[in-house]
């Protein structure tokens, strides 16, 4: 499994910015990436991911146009940045990797590698 550290996260205003970052023990060529989000007492959902080998980027539609996923040119870390925010967004962001093939529904079931989180709070 691969070991991953998120950063990042923080209090900010609605309509601010924030980038959150995702290292990894090893690179993450091999890996599908993914960001999650879970804000207090909802399900865990996904925001947005990346396949191995794959420029193109699939994101959630409440974060389409706002959030964009990447990944370093050394494949050694993954980012999130995050522009527009509203208080909606406020939640524990999770970066995950998925050893196997995992589908545009950005899944949680598909990642097997967790990192412990980074909290996002967006003020009104």
């Amino acid at each position: 499994q691969v070991q991953i550290v998120e950063s990042g996260g923080g209090l900010v205003q609605s309509g601010g910015s924030l980038r959150l970052s995702c290292a990894a023990s090893v690179s993450l060529d091999g890996y599908d990436i993914g960001w999650f989000r879970q804000a207090p007492g909802k399900e865990r959902e996904g925001v947005a991911m990346m396949r191995r080998g794959d420029p193109a980027t699939h994101s959630a539609d409440f974060v389409k146009g706002r959030f964009t996923i990447s990944v370093s040119n050394d494949k050694k870390t993954a980012y999130l940045q995050m522009n527009s925010l509203r208080p909606a967004d406020t939640a524990v962001y999770y970066c995950a990797a998925a050893t196997e093939n995992t589908n545009v529904q950005i899944t949680a079931s598909d990642y097997d590698s967790w990192g412990q989180g980074t909290q996002v709070t967006v003020s009104s």
